[in-house]
C-alpha cells in the first residue's frame, strides 16, 4: 500500500503517485517533516531533497553523497548476487539454499554479520520457522530496530506468510522473555 497525498483531486486514481514533502511548525517552532506517497523507485531522490531541507534548515554547507554510497550489505554489483551467493553458502555450507538466497537478498552482505562466528545451524540459536533463526531476530532488534512480532514477521521480512500460527506463537513468546537489546549501527 502507497498513502498518497490528498491534491484536491477529485478522484483518487487522480491523485498525483509522485511523493509530497510537507514540513510543519513555524518560526522557531520545532519542524516536523512529512512525506508521502514515497515509492521505491524515487527514494534516494526523495532522501536528498529532505536532507537539503534539514541542511538549509540548520543552515550545514554540505554537498550531496548518497549517489556514491551504496545502502548496508548492498555493497556489490546487481549482476554478482550469484557469486555471492555461491560465497555465501561455501562460508556457511550448513544453510539450506532457501535461507541462504533469503538472507542475502534481504540483508546484503549485512548476512555474514547475522551469521558471524556460526559454524553449525545450532549456533543461530532457536528456529522459529521458515528459516528464521534467533540471531537474525537479534540482528533486527539491535540494528532496524525491530520490536515487536509483526515488525519481524511483517514489516521486515514477510515470513509472516510462511510461518504457522505455532511458530508466529514460539516467536512472540521469545520476544516477551526477552527484554530489547540496545540498537546499534548498521555499518
Amino acid at each position: 500500500m502507497r498513502s498518497l497525498y490528498d491534491d484536491g483531486s477529485d478522484k483518487a486514481q487522480e491523485a498525483t503517485r509522485d511523493y509530497t514533502i510537507r514540513v510543519d511548525g513555524n518560526g522557531d517552532d520545532p519542524k516536523l517533516i512529512n512525506i508521502f506517497g514515497v515509492k521505491i523507485t524515487t527514494y534516494r531522490q526523495l532522501a536528498i531533497e529532505v536532507l537539503d531541507m534539514i541542511n538549509r534548515e540548520f543552515q550545514i554547507q554540505k554537498a550531496p553523497w548518497t549517489n556514491k554510497q551504496p545502502l548496508p550489505g548492498g555493497d556489490f554489483g546487481v549482476q554478482d548476487f550469484d557469486h555471492e551467493l555461491a560465497k555465501l553458502k561455501h562460508a556457511h555450507g550448513f544453510l539450506d539454499d532457501s535461507t541462504a538466497y533469503r538472507l542475502l537478498r534481504c540483508y546484503g552482505t549485512q548476512a555474514y554479520r547475522i551469521l558471524e562466528g556460526a559454524q553449525r545451524k545450532e549456533d543461530l540459536g532457536i528456529d522459529f520457522g521458515a528459516g528464521l533463526s534467533e540471531r537474525e531476530v537479534e540482528y533486527l532488534r539491535q540494528v532496524e530496530w525491530a520490536e515487536t512480532t509483526e515488525d519481524i514477521l511483517w514489516r521486515r521480512s514477510k515470513l509472516g506468510l510462511r510461518l504457522t500460527a505455532d511458530e508466529t506463537a514460539k516467536l512472540d513468546d521469545w520476544l516477551r522473555s526477552h527484554s530489547a537489546p540496545a540498537s546499534v549501527s548498521a555499518g
